[in-house]
């Protein structure tokens, strides 16, 4: 007898670029980002470009530096829909959880631009120890600003979300992107 055939899901999580603390009156909600933020937001746009991520929808929470982080990475994904969602901010798991449970049912993969420490318990409670063992433990040690987790979620339907139910097909972080100097050509 033949097995069902599973869809596989893809779930890309990515936290907000770095963002800058210049003004000290700036409410939280407001901040943007940083000149580094800039650069490894445009350049995680370039990597998820290059390996052929294209998302059906961005979610992506109303913080400044959530929507400017989508802003750099937006024109290297060709016409993604993106929802810019107020409730996102300051979301932990279990509610990031249900806005994911509803998404479209033929929606194959979502991208969600979002904070710590949200994101990066959302990324581990969906692996659970699932995935490259290396991979993981970067995951549980640190999810940095502009850090890409992409889980692979064994589900047919969002509604079926949920812990262990993903597997850490990748965790890519913006220091993980540099273009190494060249050998010898360092300044002393």
């Amino acid at each position: 007898m033949a097995e069902a055939v599973t869809d596989m899901r893809k779930l890309f999580l990515l936290r907000h670029a770095k963002s800058s603390w210049d003004d000290p009156a700036a409410e939280d909600f407001d901040r943007p980002l940083n000149g580094r933020g800039r650069k490894d937001a445009r350049r995680m746009g370039r990597y998820m470009a290059g390996q052929g991520i294209r998302p059906g929808i961005a979610l992506v929470s109303g913080a400044a530096r959530t929507r400017a982080t989508w802003e750099m990475i937006e024109s290297h994904l060709e016409g993604v829909p993106v929802s810019i969602e107020a409730e996102l901010y300051e979301a932990g798991k279990s509610r990031l959880l249900t806005r994911l449970r509803g998404l479209d049912e033929h929606m194959e993969s979502a991208l969600l631009i979002g904070h710590n420490p949200g994101i990066g318990r959302l990324a581990e409670v969906l692996a659970d120890h699932h995935g490259e063992a290396a991979l993981l433990a970067e995951l549980a040690d640190k999810f940095p600003t502009g850090a890409l987790a992409v889980i692979e979620l064994n589900i047919d339907h969002w509604g079926e979300l949920e812990a262990g139910r993903g597997r850490l097909a990748a965790f890519v972080r913006p220091k993980d992107l540099e273009t190494p100097s060249p050998a010898g050509n360092s300044a002393l």
